[in-house]
């Protein structure tokens, strides 16, 4: 029997297939294991999904691109969410099914077959839940990174992660977002990494379209491959086109590509409460109503990785497990609260590292030199007030680029971060755009911006004689108070 002839009911008829690739399905709330399903393909290149239950995982040794002969199962209706293969029926193993390798098999069977579609059709699927189709396209930019021939990957947080994003686009049309979590980031990094160069096409299979910070997006499923360039024949292909239409692969640039989408504050906040909602950026116009000073305006960060820096028996010390340095030098960084507010809604914002300098005009070590050197008498352990250069900014609107972060999806915090403060009327920059140009601080930094830190004490900065006498005279307080203390 071929694929084609399958109908509802049972069969004992035998079938003859390549085993294309299997995969776990879970609950996606419970994580409880419902089943193993397959995707399946037979010597009329007619692709199928096949199912064995939960109870039956394990009774049948499964290897990917296998050939099998398969008697006694039942055609089932084919499920409505999520599905794999454009087939009405599911090839379903029963108690009695029989599972046997096809060694040598006079009829070829394909290795694969894929289903790719354009962005319209994603874009008519989007948060439908149904069929999942295949994407294949050339990288623009990997986790905000420049595709270049030294792209390196931080492997490290990827799996801490649990995902990266690429963004992707197809000959000439949109460049769109791929979320990978899971398996797929974990293969993504093997076969990028594997190349020995800098790999340009990308194929992910079974892709689901959905709307993520505002924008369209596609985001692996469980049952999701990763190919790259020389992997199968349809990266072959594109890799072929693309050698030959650079022009034409180059014209959209990456201020395009990383371009947020603009929300109001209302807007904001409605898509952080919203169940599927994942870490995004967006571009917020709002006025700043206020500098909330209950808590310090700036913080100390570790010279070398921007992680906060804390007080130590003689000397201070990075807060930052992953710094090589055992001794750091003090460097003022911003970490201020600012109340802002557009037509539809309030919030707080968090201003951090440099782009408080955008905001400002001036580095954060500077006004707290500044604050020092007016007030001879002030001891190390004084808080800086906040300075005059942060209160001008007071009625003043701007562009804000926000992120909305994990621990405001987690609830821990309201306060929303500012990754970058866009000039008037100027192009958005690519730079950093998604990161901003905001220190590298640690997570107990960013968890602060909630908190109310405590008073600062020790600092240096580079930038001129009057900021670097300033600093050796604090770190001179500080040493005698250890000493005596």
């Amino acid at each position: 029997m071929f694929f084609r002839d399958v109908s509802f009911s049972p069969h004992e008829a035998e079938l003859r297939f390549r085993l294309i690739h299997f995969w776990e399905a879970r609950n996606l709330n419970t994580k409880e294991l419902i089943g193993q399903e397959m995707l399946l393909i037979d010597e009329e290149g007619t692709v199928i999904q096949g199912f064995i239950t939960a109870g039956q995982v394990g009774m049948y040794k499964l290897t990917s691109g296998s050939v099998y002969k398969l008697s006694n199962f039942f055609g089932s209706r084919s499920k409505v969410q999520f599905r794999v293969a454009d087939h009405r029926a599911t090839i379903s193993f029963s108690w009695n099914s029989d599972l046997k390798v096809l060694e040598n098999h006079p009829v070829p069977i394909l290795e694969d077959r894929f289903r790719f579609h354009s962005y319209e059709e994603f874009h008519a699927n989007c948060d439908r839940r149904v069929d999942l189709y295949d994407y294949v396209g050339h990288m623009k930019l990997v986790n905000g990174q420049t595709i270049t021939d030294h792209t390196a990957l931080d492997e490290v947080d990827i799996a801490e992660k649990r995902h990266l994003c690429v963004h992707v686009q197809t000959h000439d049309g949109p460049v769109m977002k791929l979320y990978l979590w899971d398996n797929a980031a974990s293969e993504f990094c093997q076969k990028f990494i594997s190349y020995g160069r800098t790999p340009t096409v990308l194929l992910v299979t079974t892709v689901n379209p959905k709307h993520l910070g505002g924008t369209l997006a596609l985001a692996s499923m469980a049952s999701s491959r990763v190919f790259m360039d020389t992997d199968v024949q349809p990266t072959k292909d594109y890799l072929a086109w693309l050698s030959y239409n650079l022009d034409i692969a180059n014209k959209i640039t990456a201020e395009v590509v990383t371009k947020p989408e603009p929300v109001t504050l209302e807007e904001l906040y409605s898509y952080i409460k919203q169940e599927t909602t994942k870490v995004a950026w967006f571009e917020c116009t709002a006025t700043i109503d206020d500098i909330v000073q209950s808590s310090s305006w700036y913080y100390i960060s570790c010279g070398g990785c921007n992680s906060k820096a804390i007080k130590g028996p003689t000397s201070l010390i990075c807060n930052n497990k992953k710094c090589v340095k055992r001794e750091v030098t003090g460097v003022p960084q911003y970490l201020t609260k600012i109340d802002v507010y557009d037509k539809s809604e309030q919030a707080v914002f968090a201003i951090l590292g440099d782009v408080g300098k955008e905001l400002t005009g001036k580095h954060a070590s500077e006004l707290v030199a500044k604050c020092f050197e007016s007030n001879e008498g002030l001891g190390a352990d004084h808080p800086v007030p906040v300075p005059q250069a942060l209160l001008d900014t007071i009625g003043h609107t701007h562009k804000f680029i926000v992120k909305v972060s994990d621990h405001n999806l987690t609830g821990k915090t309201q306060t929303i971060t500012v990754t970058k403060i866009l000039p008037p009327e100027a192009p958005l920059a690519i730079a950093h755009l998604e990161e901003g140009t905001t220190p590298a601080v640690s997570d107990d930094v960013l968890k602060g911006v909630g908190d109310e830190p405590g008073p600062s004490t020790s600092f240096e900065h580079s930038a001129g004689d009057r900021v670097r006498k300033s600093s050796e005279r604090l770190e001179s307080l500080e040493a005698k108070r250890s000493k005596s203390g």
